[in-house]
Formats: C-alpha cells, structure tokens, sequence
C-alpha cells in the first residue's frame, strides 16, 4: 500500500463552491481506475471547523505504484496542475490499514495528522505504535477507515481516519470528503503492512 496527497492551498477570499463543483464534475472518473484503493476528495473552508486555511487536499492509498504512475504521469493528474500549478506529491509507505467499525457509512469527514519519527526512537516500536493506533481509530464509533503510511526521506509519519460524522475521535486537521472513489478498497490489504 502506498498513500500520497498534495494540497492546493487557496487565497483566504477563493470560492471553495469552484472546488465543490469540480469534484462534482469530475470526481466519478476515478471510481474505476486501476490501482487505485481509495481517493478521499479533502477539503478545508477557511473559518470552518477550526481550518485557518481554504485548501483541497485529496488524499490517495494506492494497491499498485503502476496505478499510482498511470495517474501522475498519465494525463488526469495534469488536469489539476493545468488548473491549479503543479503541487508538490508527498508520498508515504503503508504501515497499516483497518475498516471501521462504521465501513459500511459515507464517508464524510477525514482527519489527518503528520507527525515526525524523532532521531533515537527504536523504528520497529513506532511502526507498532502507529498500526495500535490505526486499530484503535478503526474500533471508533463511526470510523470508516484508518491508515498510516510512513515517508522515510523525511521520517515523517502520516495518519488518516475517515468517519461518518463530524466529531471524529482523531486528532489532526479536519477535512470535509467531497467525494470517496474506491475502486480497490476491498483489496487494500488489512492489518500491518510488515
């Protein structure tokens, strides 16, 4: 499993309905891409749930770097940096990954938080420490999913958590999900990724 994201951060005064109505409009052309796990369309509104930004910030688990290639080198990802700039891709290695107790719900809000892996810390010890985490996200009422993926040239931790309601027990920056396509979602594998 791999996760990436980029954010495309917008002025404090941008009509986020734009973004809302993009996503409407093209959202659905990854609902059946190859490769693909999971993409969460995120965004956050500037002033709402606490966001001192607008930003959209969608967030990908991939089951196939091939899938992941065919979509930043094969055109779609292009649409976004036509529109928008090219953003920086981060990309993280999967260390876990659950179903929530609420899999079945729509996902409506996301948390992320990233966090640095400190210098001394035995690494084993945080990649347990983080799949403990993800399986006791997923146990949460109204947890869709969670996951944490792990960016080594950075030592950078990721974790993200999908949830059917709007007072998610995660902590991090809260995201709207506009849209959830999850064309492999079934296949991303569960538990911890070592």
């Amino acid at each position: 499993m791999h996760a990436m994201q980029y954010e495309v951060t917008l002025p404090a005064d941008y009509d986020m309905g734009v973004i809302r109505a993009r996503v409407s409009r093209v959202g659905h052309l990854l609902d059946d891409w190859e490769g693909l796990g999971l993409k969460a369309y995120l965004l956050r509104e500037r002033g709402v749930h606490g966001s001192p930004v607008n930003q959209y910030a969608p967030f990908y688990l991939w089951n196939t770097v091939e899938g992941m290639n065919a979509f930043l080198w094969g055109g779609a990802f292009q649409r976004l940096s036509d529109d928008f700039g090219r953003p920086a891709v981060r990309q993280w290695t999967g260390l876990a990954y659950e179903q929530g107790a609420a899999a079945g719900s729509a996902a409506l809000f996301a948390v992320r938080r990233r966090e640095p892996v400190p210098d001394g810390v035995v690494l084993s010890e945080t990649a347990r420490d983080a799949a403990d985490e993800v399986r006791r996200l997923a146990r949460e009422e109204g947890a869709v999913l969670a996951a944490a993926a792990v960016d080594t040239s950075r030592w950078e931790k990721v974790h993200v958590s999908l949830w059917a309601h709007d007072t998610p027990t995660a902590d991090g920056d809260l995201f709207q999900v506009l849209h959830l396509s999850a064309p492999g979602r079934t296949a991303l594998p569960g538990g911890r990724q070592w």
